[in-house]
Formats: structure tokens, C-alpha cells, sequence
């Protein structure tokens, strides 16, 4: 394993299928961007609408070692990428953290690292949560970036055994 991090407690919602193994943890330092928007329901009403993530990922040791962006995609140096979809959600257990997350790979790309990943979770979350006010018609179409953290975890399907 590369890069292991730490292990918080993990909502049993979250937990990968069995058959996938934690490949690796890195630790993402970046912003949550949010866009100030006119609900669809209501367009009198404006509320922070997530736009995507921007984050650098880190090793165990603090180097980077790949970066996250919408799709949402992450990308090690190797220029390998994997982009998920989320299955399901958990609250963070601190009050300003976003969600917790299990996404299911969904398209990889290159022959690196991510190109074998199957299942990323998102957890240990902190920061990342757009504020509840600021966001009205006089601020419509204002970007937003919360700074946050979190640890996303890697895994890839283990090969069935032999025996």
C-alpha cells in the first residue's frame, strides 16, 4: 500500500464491496468551489450550488503525489485517472465537513496507479462546507472556494483465488 494514512471510523454504509482491496490513502488539501445560484423550484431564491473540487492529493509524508477536479476525477503523477460516481453518502462527524462518500469507478484512463482503482471513499472530512448565507440575488453567479480536507482511499478488485 501506498501512502497509508490513518483510519477514522467508518460508517458501515460506506464499506467497499468485498473482493476490493485498499490499494492506497492519500490525503487531499484543496477547495470545495460552490457557484451562488437561482434554485430551480424557486428562481426568486438563490442558494450555493456545488461546481467542483479542487485539491492536491498527498502522501503519508506530504508530497504530492497526484490532484483532484471535477468529474469528479482524481489523478496520480503518473498521469493515470480514475472518474466515479457517488453511491452513497454519510455526515461528516465534524459539524463544518462535507459528506462522507463511497463513489464506484465509472471510466479509467492510462496504465498507472488509478487505472485499476474500482471503489474511492471520501472520509475524515474537514472544512469544505458552503456557508448557509451570502448567497441572494445581488450575488448571483459569485464564486465560492471553502478550504477543506479530507482522506480518500483507493481500492482496486483482488484477483479471485485459486485454491
Amino acid at each position: 500500500m501506498l501512502g497509508q494514512i490513518g483510519e477514522p471510523d467508518m460508517p458501515s454504509s460506506l464499506a467497499v464491496p468485498a473482493g476490493h482491496v485498499l490499494l492506497l490513502q492519500a490525503r487531499a488539501r484543496g477547495v470545495q468551489i460552490y457557484v451562488c445560484e437561482a434554485r430551480a423550484d424557486d428562481p426568486h431564491i438563490c442558494e450555493w450550488t456545488f461546481r467542483a473540487p479542487e485539491a492536491e492529493l498527498l502522501n503519508g509524508r506530504g508530497e504530492r503525489i497526484g490532484r483532484h477536479f471535477a468529474g469528479p476525477t482524481w489523478e496520480a503523477n503518473d498521469g493515470s485517472q480514475v472518474a466515479a460516481v457517488v453511491r452513497t453518502t454519510a455526515d461528516s462527524p465534524m459539524a463544518d465537513g462535507i459528506p462522507w462518500l463511497l463513489l464506484q469507478a465509472r471510466a479509467n484512463q492510462g496504465t498507472g496507479v488509478f487505472s485499476t482503482v474500482t471503489f474511492v471513499q471520501r472520509i475524515d472530512t474537514r472544512g469544505g462546507r458552503a456557508p448557509a448565507d451570502g448567497c441572494d440575488q445581488a450575488h448571483k453567479g459569485q464564486e465560492l472556494r471553502v478550504d477543506y480536507t479530507a482522506t480518500y482511499a483507493f481500492y482496486y478488485a483482488s484477483a479471485p483465488s485459486t485454491m
